[in-house]
């Protein structure tokens, strides 16, 4: 049976703690979605419904909540790095095709990639509604969520920013505020096989 794949993704926190607070915050006893996104505001701080609403679904897609008849709840799974990685690729969209890209790229000696370079590589797997959802912007909003899972990527050590020229189009020489340029870190490859076997 193929896992589904989860669209929402938040920003990427300062470390993995926050996975684990906005677990603690989903109740054990299921909520409807409205008290559920409250609590996550009051116990996490997020500043509007809409982001606690994509931390309650990204929650989901870790396998740490789960939706049922009665609403939502929390689920007993620790959200130890491994299981987060796991979840992470499995079920979180374009996660492994970012990945892969950024191995390929590793393998073929072409340096980091920044989130513009890895969307280029996985704009073909965005599924089409998506372009047809938002015509003018659907580049643009799956560039910046590209940007996003490379952020979680590295939080969760499977790649790395990279740093230096040397490091392909965000390297020292990029303009400021440019987008970093990540590769991937040795578990990497590990972290891929497991998910695809």
């Amino acid at each position: 049976m193929v896992d589904a794949r989860f669209k929402l993704l938040p920003a990427p926190p300062a470390d993995l703690d926050a996975v684990a607070d906005a677990q603690r915050a989903v109740p054990l006893v299921p909520g409807d979605e409205d008290d559920c996104c409250a609590r996550l505001q009051q116990r996490c701080g997020y500043e509007t419904r809409d982001v606690a609403r994509t931390w309650l679904t990204f929650l989901r897609a870790l396998e740490l909540a789960a939706e049922t008849d009665a609403g939502f709840k929390r689920l007993p799974a620790d959200p130890d790095p491994d299981h987060l990685r796991d979840a992470f690729l499995r079920r979180v969209s374009l996660a492994p095709e970012a990945l892969r890209a950024l191995v390929a790229a590793a393998d073929a000696g072409e340096g980091a990639l920044d989130a513009a370079a890895v969307f280029e590589r996985v704009r073909d797997a965005v599924p089409t509604y998506e372009e047809y959802k938002n015509p003018a912007e659907w580049t643009d909003i799956w560039r910046d969520r590209t940007a996003d899972l490379l952020g979680w990527l590295a939080l969760l050590d499977l790649a790395e920013r990279a740093a230096g020229a040397s490091d392909g189009p965000a390297g020292a020489d990029a303009a400021p505020g440019a987008d970093p340029a990540y590769r991937p870190t040795e578990r990497a490859r590990e972290a891929l096989a497991a998910v695809e076997s």
